[in-house]
C-alpha cells in the first residue's frame, strides 16, 4: 500500500508545484431577532406535544462563519467553512444554544470542473444542498432541525455533460442525525439535526440515499428534468416508541416552458413507493403547477409575479407510521421556503412538508441596488385530516407574508473592496382554519443584519 501511495503523492506534489494556486478567505456575521406567537398545531414538540397553539417567543440569533478556499488551475477548488450560532432566548428564557454553544464543520469539499474536455464535473464532501439541481421539492436543507444555521449534506456528486443542453447528475449522500465534527459545551452535544425523535431523544435517525437527475430540453424554450432517487431512514425512538426504518423510491419530472422573455410556466410531479422495517407499504405523490412573470425591460424598477398550486399527498395514519404511509415524504427539502411560522409546529416534524394543498400568489418589485420586496398570500388545505391539528376539518388556514431585502453598505468590487452589510425584514400572518382547534391568529416577524468580510 505504501509503495502505491508514494508515486501518487509525488505526482500530486509535482502538480501543485507547477499549478497556479490562489487562496482566498473571509467571514460573515448574521444577527437576527425572531418574534412569534400563537403558532397552531403541535408547536415545537411534534407528536410529543399536545398544545393547541404555541406561546409568545422572542429570541436573538448570532451566527458567525469563517471560510477559506484554495483554487488550482481554475478547475479545482477546495472549500471549507466553520460555523457557530448561539442564541439569547429572551422569552421564554432557556439555556438552549447559549454562548458559546458549538463550532462545527459546516462545509469541507473538493470541487472539479471541466475534466475530460468538459465532460466531467464533481463535488465531494460536506456541501450545502439548497435548491440543488433546481429541484426545490427534493433538495433544500440536509439539517432541518437547526433552521438556517446550516444547510449541508455529506455528499458525492458527479455531472456528465453530454452536450450544452443535456447532462446527467448522479449523487450519493449520508446524513448523520448526530454531528460528530463539532466542538462545544455539553448542552450542544448530541443535538439532533433531523429533529424527529422528540425532546430528550437520542439523535439516531440517520438518512442516506442516492439518485440520478437527467436535464435536457425539447427545444430552446422547453427545458425538462427527469429524476429517480432512493432514500433510506434508520430506525429511531419517538415518545418511548421505536419507529421502524424505511426506504422510498421517488420518480419524478419537471418541465419549465418559457413562453417569452417575461412569461414562463412550471410543471412538476413525482410519485413515491417503498416499505418500512415493519413490512408496511409506503407511497406518496407530489405535484406543482405555476405561472411566472418578470418585467424584462431596462427599467430600474422591475415588477414580478407568480401563482401556483402545490399538492402533497397526506395520510390518516401519520401518528402511527412515520409521516403517514400514504403521505409525501419531503426528502431533503425540509426548510422554511413556504413559511417561517410552520418551522416548529403543525407538521409531523420540523419543516415536514406533507399533507398539503397550497394555492399561493406572489407579487413584488426589484429596485435600486439589490432592493426587493415580495408579498405572498394564499390558502392552505390538508389532503387528509390526520389529526395532528386537533380539528375536524381540512382547511388549514390562510397565510400572508412580506419580505424586504435591502443593502446597507455595498462594496466597490472594482477597487478590491469586500466589506458589505445587508439586511432584511420578514413578516407572516396566519389565520387558522377548522383543521386546527385554535382560532387564534398566528404571527411571525424577523429583522436581520448580515456583515460580510
Amino acid at each position: 500500500m505504501r509503495r502505491a501511495l508514494v508515486p501518487a503523492v509525488a505526482a500530486l506534489a509535482a502538480f501543485t508545484a507547477s499549478a497556479e494556486i490562489e487562496f482566498n478567505a473571509g467571514a460573515d456575521l448574521r444577527v437576527r431577532e425572531e418574534i412569534f406567537d400563537n403558532v397552531p398545531g403541535l408547536p415545537g414538540g411534534g407528536l410529543a406535544s399536545q398544545s393547541p397553539y404555541g406561546k409568545y417567543t422572542n429570541r436573538m440569533r448570532y451566527r458567525v462563519r469563517a471560510w477559506g478556499e484554495i483554487k488550482l488551475e481554475e478547475r479545482l477548488r477546495i472549500y471549507t467553512r466553520l460555523t457557530d450560532e448561539f442564541r439569547w432566548n429572551i422569552r421564554p428564557k432557556t439555556r438552549s444554544s447559549r454562548f458559546p454553544d458549538e463550532v462545527f464543520l459546516d462545509n469541507l469539499f473538493i470541487e472539479g470542473k471541466g475534466y475530460f474536455d468538459g465532460f466531467l464535473d464533481f463535488t465531494v464532501g460536506r456541501q450545502d444542498i439548497m435548491r440543488l439541481y433546481g429541484l426545490e421539492q427534493i433538495f433544500q436543507d440536509g439539517t432541518p432541525n437547526d433552521g438556517s444555521r446550516s444547510l449541508f449534506a455529506d455528499m458525492i456528486r458527479f455531472t456528465l455533460n453530454f452536450t450544452e443542453e443535456s447532462k446527467l447528475d448522479v449523487f450519493g449522500l449520508y446524513q448523520h442525525d448526530d454531528n460528530h465534527l463539532r466542538w462545544g459545551n455539553g448542552l450542544s452535544d448530541h443535538r439532533s439535526l433531523m429533529g424527529l425523535g422528540g425532546s430528550g431523544a437520542e439523535p439516531e435517525r440517520d438518512e442516506w440515499g442516492f439518485g440520478a437527475v437527467w436535464s435536457s430540453d425539447f427545444g430552446e424554450n422547453l427545458p425538462y428534468q427527469l429524476y429517480a432517487i432512493h432514500k433510506n431512514v434508520a430506525s429511531y425512538h419517538r415518545g418511548g416508541r421505536k419507529i421502524p426504518s424505511a426506504r422510498r423510491e421517488t420518480f419524478g419530472f419537471k418541465i419549465v416552458p418559457r413562453l417569452d422573455d417575461e412569461w414562463s410556466l412550471q410543471f412538476e410531479a413525482a410519485g413515491q413507493v417503498g416499505e418500512n422495517g415493519a413490512g408496511k407499504s409506503l407511497y406518496g405523490w407530489m405535484s406543482y403547477a405555476g405561472v411566472n412573470w418578470k418585467d424584462a425591460s431596462e427599467s430600474e424598477i422591475k415588477p414580478f409575479a407568480s401563482a401556483g398550486l402545490l399538492m402533497l399527498s397526506g395520510s390518516k395514519d401519520t401518528a402511527e407510521t412515520e409521516g403517514g404511509s400514504g403521505a409525501w415524504d419531503p426528502m431533503w427539502s425540509r426548510s422554511v421556503r413556504y413559511s417561517e411560522i410552520f418551522l416548529g409546529g403543525t407538521h409531523y416534524g420540523t419543516c415536514w412538508w406533507s399533507n398539503l394543498y397550497y394555492a399561493k400568489a406572489e407579487a413584488g418589485i426589484e429596485f435600486g441596488a439589490k432592493h426587493n420586496i415580495t408579498l405572498t398570500s394564499g390558502p392552505m388545505f390538508a389532503a387528509m385530516n390526520d389529526g395532528l391539528g386537533g380539528g375536524k376539518g381540512h382547511y388549514k388556514g390562510y397565510l400572508n407574508g412580506l419580505h424586504y431585502n435591502f443593502p446597507i453598505m455595498l462594496a466597490d468590487k472594482s477597487k478590491g473592496e469586500r466589506f458589505e452589510i445587508f439586511g432584511h425584514i420578514h413578516a407572516e400572518h396566519f389565520c387558522p382554519g377548522d383543521y386546527f382547534i385554535t382560532v387564534r391568529p398566528a404571527w411571525f416577524i424577523r429583522w436581520q443584519i448580515e456583515f460580510k468580510f
